[in-house]
């Protein structure tokens, strides 16, 4: 049976429950036992006005740690698989990812510059978030100007993007060497994290997620067409490179503010996509919505086993999506190549 080319109702609202159980299960499950029960009769009493069963520091641990790392969890996970999805639609590589522009390297190297050159400025609220979010911008600005320079088609993009993260990466490794005491702080920072304090992180990663998904989610039509190539697209009346710009700067803002809460956690961007694709259908009309709402799901219920699997100790969540992504990816390249 072909598969369908346009969302379904079906595939919607399959991704909007995966969403709502894992957000459910990050927000019942943690270090502190404050009973399942509890958890949903005061869910229930702040709906309806009821009295809470919390007392006032249980339900600020429900309500200022657990819902906002659920939150953060689920905007990460969707900006990285929305981000992936649309990498692959635009060069039309089942490899890409959200890192492949130099998002990652120019992150990392502003971050450890950061740790390792004002250690006290690293320490304040947001100064990390706002020099792994200009890092990360500027690494994907040096591969576009470079791409550009030497012809902007997308492969010359893709081996700039190579280029530029292979020469970032050896500019961190270099600043590591120089300060060997931040080399914990960074490497930290390196693995993921999407534990946080409040709403601030939520606050800060929220618009750009939005802004950025609504562009990609209203370009799937044109990244179908643009996988016809770019001399038939061009002849339906699409402009390949103003298509292909507007949807690299917008998964770029979502990867970097990803990055900037969360650090680097990779497999979401890769993984999520294929999923989605080999579950739904090809068609990025399908493929990006989707991957938005089962990206969310996969790095919540991630960071649900990051704080479970050996608590009261947790595990950098960049190793559990690891773990779990790439078996799963080998098993879908074997199936792939056996297909």
């Amino acid at each position: 049976m072909p598969r369908p080319s346009r969302l379904r109702p079906g595939p919607l609202l399959a991704g909007t429950a995966a969403l709502l159980l894992a957000l459910l299960a990050s927000v019942l499950l943690g270090a502190a036992d404050l009973g399942w029960t509890r958890v949903l009769a005061e869910i229930t009493a702040q709906l309806t006005g009821g009295h809470s069963p919390l007392s006032e520091r249980e339900a600020a641990i429900l309500w200022q740690l657990r819902v906002p790392r659920a939150v953060l969890g689920a905007l990460v996970g969707a900006a990285l698989a929305v981000s992936g999805a649309a990498f692959q639609g635009v060069f039309r590589n089942p490899l890409a990812d959200p890192y492949l522009l130099g998002a990652a390297g120019g992150a990392g190297l502003a971050v450890t510059l950061l740790i390792t050159a004002w250690p006290q400025a690293a320490s304040a609220p947001g100064t990390a978030q706002a020099a792994a979010f200009a890092g990360a911008l500027g690494g994907v600005g040096l591969t576009w100007l470079l791409g550009r320079s030497a012809g902007g088609d997308a492969a010359t993009l893709v081996l700039a993007g190579v280029a530029v993260g292979a020469f970032l990466a050896a500019g961190q490794t270099f600043l590591q060497q120089l300060r060997l005491e931040s080399l914990q702080q960074v490497y930290l920072w390196i693995l993921g994290r999407v534990s946080t304090a409040g709403w601030s992180d939520v606050l800060l990663v929220l618009p750009l997620l939005v802004l950025s998904g609504a562009v990609l989610c209203a370009c799937g039509r044109l990244l179908d067409l643009l996988g016809t190539g770019d001399e038939e697209a061009a002849s339906l009346g699409v402009h390949p490179g103003r298509v292909r710009a507007a949807v690299l700067l917008a998964a770029s803002l979502a990867t970097a503010a990803a990055v900037s809460v969360a650090g680097l956690i990779g497999f979401v961007g890769l993984v999520v996509p294929h999923l989605v694709r080999l579950v739904f259908g090809g068609s990025n009309r399908i493929v990006v919505p989707l991957s938005l709402l089962f990206g969310g799901a996969f790095l919540v219920l991630a960071d649900v086993l990051a704080r479970t699997v050996l608590a009261p100790a947790e595990l950098p969540i960049g190793v559990v999506t690891a773990f779990t992504g790439a078996p799963f990816f080998a098993v879908l390249l074997h199936r792939s190549r056996r297909t």
